[in-house]
């Protein structure tokens, strides 16, 4: 009977361990197992995370992208004020076309537009922008457009002085002197000085006369053949985005004046009179 008795407490103390070390193991499993689940669940969800600084940073950058497109369409909207302005004050009807290709290799000589000959556009017709004259049309494709600018170092135009009359042709100088070109002059001592406007000239055969191109900047006196005068352009040809281009038909024969010196004759004949340059293109 006390055998049984002891077996029956020993089997007691037996099972309460075993319930006991159970227990414990469970415990440990649980806590242990819980915070490294927890850890794993951090690790793989955490760059799925946003903290507050980083949502910040998103909504910061967010606002800032905003705020360049705005600028940037203000500025668009600006320009396209400023040519709808110049165009309302012209009698001729033209045609508002963007620049959609620019060369950085080619920067000051030509340009490619987002309207061709389905938008009535043909060779030769003129380019003008804010302020004055941009260049003409040299190649048309049905929906795009090529224009030589004034500041092609190929290019010649016959301009005046609006307040004198004294004549001579321009002659683009690229990227060596920025949104300016040379002005030649047919008189050996033009009636001319820095401010004077410049258009261009009743003679000139690939451009209409009276077509604003700028101011004199400068003027060298002492040039041979001839003096020369720095022109500045009235249209900011470097930040061109929009221009307007007019019908332009060319006529048959160029008269120059009387008095141009032979040299620039000579000149004006190699280059067809005036942009020759551009004509072989």
């Amino acid at each position: 009977m006390l055998k049984n008795t002891l077996r029956r407490w020993w089997d007691l103390r037996l099972q309460i361990a075993m319930l006991g070390i159970a227990l414990s193991g469970a415990w440990l499993i649980r806590e242990t197992q819980g915070q490294a689940l927890f850890e794993v669940y951090g690790w793989v969800s955490r760059p799925f995370q946003v903290n507050a600084s980083e949502q910040e940073q998103l909504l910061n950058a967010r606002t800032k992208e905003l705020q360049d497109r705005l600028t940037e369409l203000q500025a668009q909207n600006q320009k396209l004020q400023q040519l709808l302005g110049y165009v309302a004050t012209q009698k001729t009807k033209g045609i508002a076309a963007p620049i959609i290709g620019r060369s950085a290799d080619h920067w000051w000589q030509q340009v490619t537009l987002g309207r061709g000959s389905k938008d009535g556009i043909r060779k030769g017709f003129i380019v003008m922008g804010p302020g004055g004259l941009v260049g003409r049309i040299i190649n048309v494709t049905p929906n795009t457009s090529v224009v030589v600018l004034i500041s092609d170092p190929t290019s010649r135009v016959g301009v005046a002085i609006s307040r004198s009359r004294h004549m001579g042709f321009l002659r683009g100088k690229g990227d060596k002197a920025k949104n300016r070109a040379v002005m030649e002059f047919f008189d050996n001592v033009p009636n001319v000085k820095p401010g004077d406007m410049v258009s261009t000239s009743s003679f000139s055969q690939l451009y209409p006369a009276g077509l604003p191109v700028g101011r004199v900047e400068s003027l060298d006196m002492n040039k041979s053949p001839a003096p020369e005068a720095i022109i500045e352009f009235s249209a900011s040809i470097n930040s061109l985005e929009w221009v307007v281009v007019y019908a332009h038909e060319e006529p048959s024969e160029i008269a120059l004046p009387q008095n141009a010196p032979s040299k620039i004759n000579s000149a004006q004949n190699q280059s067809s009179q005036e942009e020759g340059g551009e004509e072989k293109r």
